[in-house]
C-alpha cells in the first residue's frame, strides 16, 4: 500500500514520517485491499496567538468505499494516534458487518422439502386459494381495471434505528458504506439530519428544526 504524507503550514520531519509509515502497516493489515493512504497534517494558529493545534486527516482509497478519519490535538503525534485508532475502528466494524452478512445472509430461502419460504415476509398461496382462482370463485382483476390503477411511481420505504453522532462521524459512516447520503441524529443539536456528497470532497448537511404541526394534522 502506498503512503503519502503532506503538511499544510507545518513541516514533516523524518521522525513523523517514520512513525506514520509504521502505523500505516496497522491500517494495511485491517484493509489488505487498500491501495493508498493519504496523511495530511494541518497546523492552525488562532487569533489570540496563544492557541495552536495540529489536525491529522487520513484518507484510505482502494477497492470499495473511501474511508476517512480525522483528529485534532496540540501534538501531531497524538493526533496521528487518535486518527489511526478511529480508522482502525471503522475498518473493524466494516469487517464484522461483512462477516455477519456472510454468516446470516438476507433474502428469501426456499426449502425444497417443505416448499416453504424463509427470510421474507411473503406466504405462498395455498392449494385451496389457487383452485378458487382457477374456478372463478375468487375474482381476478382484469387488465383494464389494473391499467386504471397503474402508476409508474414506486415508493419503497425502510425504517432504521436512530443513531446519534456528530456530523463528522456521519460523513465517515457515509464514505465507509459508499452511499451518497447518510441519515442520522445530530448529537450536538438532537435534530434529524442528513449529510450528502457534493462535488469533489465537499459535503453538505441538512437538518430539520422542530416546529408545531399544521392544524389539519394536529387535529
Amino acid at each position: 500500500m502506498e503512503t503519502s504524507i503532506v503538511g499544510v503550514g507545518v513541516g514533516i520531519t523524518d521522525r513523523f514520517r517514520t512513525v506514520a509509515e509504521e502505523k500505516s502497516a496497522r491500517i494495511e493489515h485491517l484493509a489488505p485491499r487498500a491501495q493508498r493512504l493519504d496523511v495530511k497534517v494541518t497546523h492552525r494558529s488562532y487569533h489570540n496567538g496563544r492557541m495552536e493545534d495540529e489536525t491529522v486527516e487520513l484518507t484510505l482509497t482502494g477497492k470499495g468505499p473511501v474511508v476517512r478519519a480525522e483528529a485534532t490535538d496540540g501534538d501531531k503525534f497524538a493526533a496521528l494516534d487518535i486518527a489511526v485508532d478511529k480508522m482502525a475502528e471503522q475498518l473493524r466494524r466494516a469487517k464484522d458487518k461483512r462477516v455477519d452478512a456472510r454468516n446470516h445472509p438476507r433474502g428469501a430461502k426456499f426449502e425444497k422439502g417443505s416448499g416453504s419460504l424463509r427470510g421474507i415476509d411473503v406466504q405462498p398461496a395455498s392449494v385451496e386459494a389457487l383452485r378458487a382462482v382457477a374456478t372463478g370463485e375468487v375474482a381476478v382483476v382484469g387488465a383494464e381495471e389494473a391499467e386504471e390503477d397503474y402508476t409508474p411511481v414506486v415508493i419503497r420505504s425502510k425504517e432504521f434505528d436512530a443513531e446519534w453522532m456528530t456530523v463528522e462521524e456521519a460523513v465517515d459512516r457515509m464514505e465507509l458504506v459508499g452511499h451518497d447520503f447518510f441519515l442520522f441524529i445530530d448529537g450536538r443539536t438532537d435534530r434529524p439530519s442528513v449529510v450528502y456528497r457534493r462535488k469533489g470532497w465537499d459535503y453538505g448537511v441538512i437538518a430539520l428544526t422542530a416546529s408545531a404541526p399544521p392544524e389539519e394534522l394536529a387535529s
